[in-house]
C-alpha cells in the first residue's frame, strides 16, 4: 500500500494538529496502521498504532495527549494530537503491515514520505 502522510505545521506548545495518512493501492481495512517520529538529531522511536480491529497502542510519553483513528471507508488513519510539547518536535512518518500491530519500524512493510511538526515554546 502506498501512503501520503499530511497535516504537519508550526504550532504552539499546548496546541493541538491532526495528521492524516492516505492509503492506496490494498485492502486498507487488512492493515495494521502506526504513526513512528524523529526528531533531529535522534533515532526514530514508536508514537503509536492501531489494529486492524481497532485496538490502539501508545508510547507513554504521549498517552492521553496522542490519539489514533482510522475510517477504512476512507482509506486514512489519523493521528490527533493535543498538548503538544516542543519534545514533540518530530518529522511524522506513518506505516502499514498486513499482520499484528508491531512496536518496530523495520517490522512494518509500507511507510510513507514524513511531515514536519514543529512545536515552538
Amino acid at each position: 500500500v502506498q501512503l501520503q502522510a499530511s497535516g504537519g505545521g508550526l504550532v504552539q506548545a499546548g496546541g493541538s494538529l491532526r495528521l492524516s495518512c492516505a492509503a492506496s493501492g490494498g485492502t486498507f481495512s487488512l492493515y495494521s496502521m502506526g504513526w513512528f517520529r524523529q526528531a533531529p538529531g535522534k533515532e526514530r522511536e514508536f508514537v503509536g498504532a492501531i489494529s486492524r480491529n481497532d485496538a490502539t497502542y501508545y508510547q507513554e510519553s504521549v498517552k492521553g495527549r496522542f490519539t489514533i483513528s482510522r475510517d477504512n471507508a476512507k482509506n486514512t488513519v489519523y493521528l490527533q494530537m493535543n498538548s503538544l510539547k516542543p519534545e514533540d518536535t518530530a518529522v511524522y512518518y506513518c506505516v502499514g503491515r498486513t499482520s499484528w500491530v508491531s512496536y518496530y519500524w523495520g517490522e512494518y512493510d509500507d511507510r510513507g514520505q514524513g511531515t514536519l511538526v514543529t512545536v515552538s515554546s
